[in-house]
């Protein structure tokens, strides 16, 4: 049953990026030639929702509720927030401090989960990788498209 709850909160998170998708605005964007393929961001995200899963479910059934999974909650938040900040309301500034936020509840969630769970803090590791690339390419394409940000 508590496979089934935690995988329940990604998949529920995860919809944000399929409720407010790319498209038409973003394809018109400029952007880095650092940028990924677009099959790589489902791919990646793909794989790292089964991770956070994994990791929640490690951490709550070793020690319940507490700051780990205070911070696995407010990550989990914070990942659905950014494809309705970016994509949604097209705010690609709010969407980087934001997407700030969530580099920080992912590290918060490393440094608590570790003595709680070695493993569950290292199936974030990938995770704090890529939303560090997630980060800089947001601020790169933020900065590259002045005039697409509302005022």
């Amino acid at each position: 049953m508590v496979w089934l709850v935690f995988f329940g909160l990604v998949f529920a998170a995860a919809l944000s990026g399929a409720v407010f998708k790319p498209g038409p605005w973003y394809d018109g964007l400029a952007k880095p030639s650092w940028n990924p393929p677009d099959w790589a961001f489902p791919v990646v995200w793909s794989i790292l929702y089964i991770m956070i899963a994994v990791a929640g479910v490690l951490v709550w059934r070793a020690e319940g509720w507490g700051t780990a999974m205070a911070f696995w909650a407010a990550q989990l938040v914070l990942n659905a927030l950014w494809s309705a900040l970016f994509f949604g309301a097209r705010r690609m500034d709010w969407a980087f401090y934001e997407v700030v936020l969530l580099w920080l509840s992912i590290i918060g969630f490393i440094v608590t989960a570790w003595p709680v769970s070695a493993t569950a803090a290292l199936l974030f590791v990938p995770y704090l990788a890529w939303v560090t690339t997630a980060a800089a390419l947001n601020r790169t394409v933020w900065r590259m498209n002045p005039g697409a940000v509302p005022s």
